[in-house]
């Protein structure tokens, strides 16, 4: 009995110590780590929530802010920057609007009916290089007489009158409304983009390849611009068709039936202010009168003088 005591004792002896260094062992190990979940980030975005068309302005009904994982580059977060933008390509339902996919540039700042057109400009009829985009001038056009013109392309007599009134610059030389560049200021400045109605850049262009334009500079708060109801329609070179009840002309339709030289100088159409008078017409069974070519006798001035019809002019030599 006394061994079995003593073998019992030497059990539970070697039982501690080994429960002893397990507890040790544990007590040496680092504490668990206790993982919790990030919260996900999230953005809120401006998406469709129909398909947007290319080419169609976005109204504010189309539009919705959502919360989304990613941010991608070049997003919206208010649905009023986007309003009235007009897409570049069609826009999915629930994609991401961006920047990119946007019309943007000067075509912006050309509105409805409007058309942005550059000229020629030079120091001397651009307010000594002193526009700038935004500003809005009176075109001011010079038609020289061409005595080479043969027939009704001859313009009778220089003149200068106003072409339109109140056209907004978009650009000068260099310069944008976005930039801060002010032009070329050595005086190199060779273009002007101006924003036209549709309907006058026929005349416009017409003016600018046949004459010289000059550009006025005018106050934005001036209401005052020419008054085209008051002066005779111009005949288009291009003859249009006639309908009944039909609208009138659209600018665009006024555009594709042009204008000619003469037209723009008044030198044929309808009579009116320095608008030449028709020669009288002969009789259908006369001849046309041959044109001469005399010499002049004046002994101070040697000449040549051409007569066309009724009509006599001399012509140095």
């Amino acid at each position: 009995m006394p061994n079995l005591t003593k073998i019992l004792a030497g059990v539970l002896i070697v039982l501690a110590l080994l429960l002893g260094i397990l507890a040790w062992t544990l007590s040496r190990r680092p504490p668990p780590t206790t993982v919790t979940a990030a919260p996900q980030a999230s953005f809120a975005v401006v998406v469709a929530t129909r398909v947007l068309p290319a080419g169609k302005p976005i109204t504010a009904d189309e539009l919705r802010v959502q919360s989304l994982p990613i941010n991608p580059n070049g997003t919206f977060t208010d649905p009023a920057q986007l309003t009235g933008r007009v897409p570049n390509a069609d826009i999915g339902v629930d994609s991401p609007i961006l920047d990119t996919q946007l019309a943007s540039g000067l075509a912006e700042r050309v509105e409805p009916g409007e058309r942005a057109l550059a000229v020629r400009v030079d120091e001397s009829n651009a307010v000594g290089n002193r526009l700038r985009p935004g500003n809005f001038v009176d075109v001011f056009f010079t038609l020289k007489r061409d005595g080479s013109m043969a027939g009704s392309g001859e313009i009778d007599r220089t003149q200068a009158r106003l072409l339109l009134s109140k056209v907004r610059v978009l650009t000068f030389g260099n310069a944008t409304a976005s930039g801060d560049s002010a032009g070329d200021p050595n005086g190199m400045v060779r273009t002007a983009v101006l924003a036209v109605p549709v309907a006058d850049v026929d005349r416009l262009m017409l003016a600018e390849s046949a004459g010289r334009l000059i550009f006025a500079l005018r106050n934005a708060k001036d209401p005052e611009v020419a008054d085209q109801s008051a002066l005779p329609a111009y005949p288009g070179v291009l003859k249009t068709a006639l309908r009944a009840g039909a609208e009138p002309l659209q600018d665009s339709t006024r555009a594709a039936a042009g204008v000619a030289l003469d037209t723009l100088s008044g030198s044929s159409g309808p009579a009116g202010a320095g608008a030449r008078p028709p020669l009288p017409s002969l009789p259908s069974h006369m001849p046309v009168p041959a044109t001469r070519v005399t010499a002049s006798t004046n002994t101070t001035k040697s000449g040549i003088e051409v007569i066309r019809g009724g009509r006599a002019e001399t012509v140095a030599w």
